[in-house]
């Protein structure tokens, strides 16, 4: 890894195409997707993007234990069939019916592993297939706040630190 991947204390565990980010290229965030789509892979929206930093799967991340003193945690939040999706698992990514499960259990334990002590983990996660009381059982601790947001309130954003 190079000096100035080095020096990120922010890790985007599963980037996409970066659209929570106010800086897309926010100097102290280090962006990770096991995607990788140039311009024009979408027929709706032909500007979007998926360039991560470094390409890696979430669940098997290939960083030092205690490494970031920030995880932004945004797994996809669409669980279908390999074939199905459409636009959204286009854009953000699916879980497939047969691993959602175990992924999601792999992402937390990963991105809780290269978390630093008192380090902060940042989880997003929308209700449109599996609702948050599904999740519960995969968190590294039990959040310390969060909040519901969107047009319909089924996204939400939760905030844990590894104490």
């Amino acid at each position: 890894m190079t000096k100035e991947k080095e020096s990120k204390v922010i890790l985007d565990a599963c980037c996409g195409g970066r659209m929570m980010w106010f800086e897309k290229k926010y100097p102290y965030a280090l962006y990770v997707d096991k995607r990788i789509r140039q311009k024009g892979f979408m027929k709706v929206r032909p500007q979007f993007s998926i360039e991560p930093d470094i390409q890696a799967d979430f669940t098997d991340l290939p960083f030092k234990n205690n490494r970031f003193n920030m995880v932004v945690f945004d797994p996809p939040h669409t669980i279908r069939n390999k074939e199905e999706g459409g636009v959204i698992a286009e854009r953000y990514g699916r879980f497939t019916i047969a691993s959602w499960e175990k992924e999601l259990a792999l992402g937390f334990s990963e991105c809780w592993r290269v978390l630093k002590k008192k380090g902060v983990l940042i989880f997003k996660w929308a209700e449109s297939d599996k609702k948050i009381d599904q999740l519960i059982h995969f968190f590294p601790a039990k959040p310390l706040f969060g909040t519901r947001a969107g047009s319909n309130y089924k996204t939400l954003w939760l905030v844990f630190m590894k104490i």
